[in-house]
């Protein structure tokens, strides 16, 4: 008797569409790596004719024009329509290397997924990733949103994005893609550890997996507690803000818990301005508010690209004063 061979890609690109409706049509972001390889491998084949790979040129190393060429050639032997995007992704002053690599991908994914009339954009992170975020958040000491990690589903730019392989691990997908003599790219850039992630990646998740075998698991079912508890936060914020309204009167968080009172806080501030406050300036906010006992008694934070301030009996937030 000979036994198919294991599709995990497959499997679990199965156990997320019974779990989430699909759209008629879809993109994938496709950077031509194992991962987003073996995604448009296994959801074209799944569900022909209904994806769209979208691809990111950054134009940071000289093997981008290598990817670009991959995906070219993967997409037309695979009779899939491509999309290939250039970004200016290089980091303004006190900005990391990959958040602008990143936040120049997603304005540019979903820009590109909008014009092609694409309702959702797949991204290839998987539990590996999961783990490496977790482990990343911890670092920074992180709160709940951190630890929450990365959501299956989210939106940003307007444009909803989904990661359908966060159950599997990176392991599982390159064995398959090599079982299958799947063709892929390799990043030179996942061996330089000078990138904070890198490190995790090639120094601490290994020390965590021997010690550890099931860590990753425990990561994303802690990610997910995490993402439950976030949820039920924001609930508590919109509950609270709904009491001392929006802008928050002074006198109505101050006869909140000061727990609440940082919850409402940093809800508001994220909501409203798209501003989320440090330890250190939430802290120090909370303690302004606690000593707003008096009418002649003035705020005035600078937090994020702007500033709290108080105005006659509430907050009011001002960017760029």
């Amino acid at each position: 008797m000979v036994v198919a061979p294991a599709q995990p890609v497959h499997q679990a690109l199965r156990h997320w569409a019974q779990a989430q409706p699909l759209p008629q049509r879809w993109g994938i972001a496709l950077s031509g790596g194992a991962d987003s390889t073996a995604l448009l491998h296994a959801a074209q084949a799944l569900w022909p004719g209904r994806v769209h790979a979208l691809h990111i040129n950054h134009g940071l190393q000289a093997a981008a024009a290598d990817f670009e060429r991959h995906c070219q050639q993967l997409c037309s032997a695979l009779q899939v329509p491509l999309s290939v995007l250039s970004v200016d992704a290089q980091a303004q002053a006190g900005q990391s290397p990959e958040d602008a690599a990143r936040r120049a991908r997603y304005r540019a994914l979903a820009t590109a997924a909008q014009a092609a009339g694409l309702r959702e954009v797949w991204l290839a992170q998987h539990q590996d990733d999961q783990l490496e975020t977790l482990l990343l958040a911890l670092s920074r000491g992180a709160g709940v949103p951190g630890l929450a990690a990365m959501p299956p589903l989210f939106e940003r730019h307007g444009q909803r994005f989904a990661r359908p392989l966060l159950s599997l691990g990176g392991e599982a997908i390159r064995d398959w893609l090599r079982g299958e003599a799947l063709a892929y790219c390799e990043d030179p850039t996942n061996a330089d550890t000078s990138y904070t992630r890198n490190r995790i990646r090639h120094q601490v998740t290994p020390a965590l997996r021997q010690a550890f075998p099931a860590i990753a698991d425990m990561a994303s079912r802690t990610a997910q507690h995490m993402a439950q508890a976030q949820q039920l936060l924001q609930e508590l914020a919109a509950l609270d803000l709904t009491a001392t309204g929006s802008p928050p009167q002074i006198a109505h968080l101050q006869a909140l818990s000061p727990e609440r009172q940082a919850n409402a806080l940093r809800h508001w501030l994220k909501q409203s301005h798209a501003v989320v406050p440090s330890t250190a300036q939430l802290d120090a906010l909370l303690q302004q508010v606690a000593a707003c006992t008096t009418r002649g008694h003035d705020i005035h934070l600078k937090l994020g690209p702007g500033f709290v301030r108080r105005e006659q009996a509430a907050l009011r937030y001002d960017a760029n004063l």
